[in-house]
């Protein structure tokens, strides 16, 4: 059985959620403000949590932060009732894995639930599989000069220093890493790093990109890494090999 923790302030949708839910074996956790579900998320194990955006006393968007700020991989599926790009953006931008704008079909909620669970499955029993959204390559770690990944440990340092990356960043620069000089289109990377086709959100990609240079590129104007294939979208530098 799952168990799903549902950040909510609208009681009639936790109850249509836990109808369709409980269809899916779902144990629901439920919480009506922004601090209850943080305080939930951090001292409870949960396979998904359903985050509002709009909450008391604590917003979405920072419950979502600082998810990710203290490592969680728990995969964030966020809904609202505003449908402003932006808005989409920064969710996915501060590490929700999906986007969902009320009113919404439950049948696509479902799809995409199921969508989540795989994507977790596949992590869990990926351990020797080296890229886990992926499955690309069979390394656990990969040096390109100053700089090492981890997959094991999800963790990516230069000159023997530890470099922070939200997990979306990890996903992304592992994926990259797997096959150095291999072209990825942004589509192609949103369907492999998010678990589902953002259809007119391939910008996001470039945010992550761009983020992701900022913080390994020693000059960020001249990347030495991560490379942009122009026309196409990014790959890997093999030089580095």
């Amino acid at each position: 059985m799952k168990k799903v923790l549902v950040v909510e302030d609208d009681r009639d949708i936790i109850a249509l959620l836990e109808i369709h839910l409980k269809d899916l074996d779902c144990q629901l956790v439920t919480a009506t403000d922004g601090e209850e579900g943080l305080r939930l998320a951090l001292s409870q194990n949960f396979d998904l949590v359903i985050l509002d955006l709009m909450l008391p006393k604590l917003d979405g968007m920072e419950v979502c932060r600082q998810i990710r700020q203290k490592q969680l991989q728990t995969p964030v599926l966020m809904l609202t009732a505003r449908s402003e790009e932006i808005d989409k953006v920064l969710g996915l931008e501060l590490g929700a894995d999906d986007y969902m704008t009320k009113p919404f079909s439950v049948r696509e909620f479902i799809a995409r639930v199921k969508a989540l669970f795989r994507r977790t499955r596949m992590h869990a029993t990926s351990d020797n599989s080296g890229f886990r959204a992926g499955n690309a390559h069979s390394q656990q770690l990969m040096h390109y000069g100053a700089l090492e990944i981890d997959l094991d440990k999800r963790k990516v340092s230069i000159d023997q220093k530890r470099i922070d990356l939200s997990p979306k960043e990890f996903e992304l620069l592992s994926l990259l890493a797997s096959n150095p000089g291999k072209s990825y289109d942004r589509s192609k990377i949103l369907n492999l790093i998010w678990g589902y086709d953002f259809d007119g959100y391939e910008h996001t990609v470039n945010s992550h990109i761009n983020r992701l240079r900022s913080k390994i590129e020693p000059d960020i104007s001249s990347p030495k890494y991560i490379l942009t294939t122009w026309g196409v979208g990014y790959r890997f530098n093999e030089d580095l090999l």
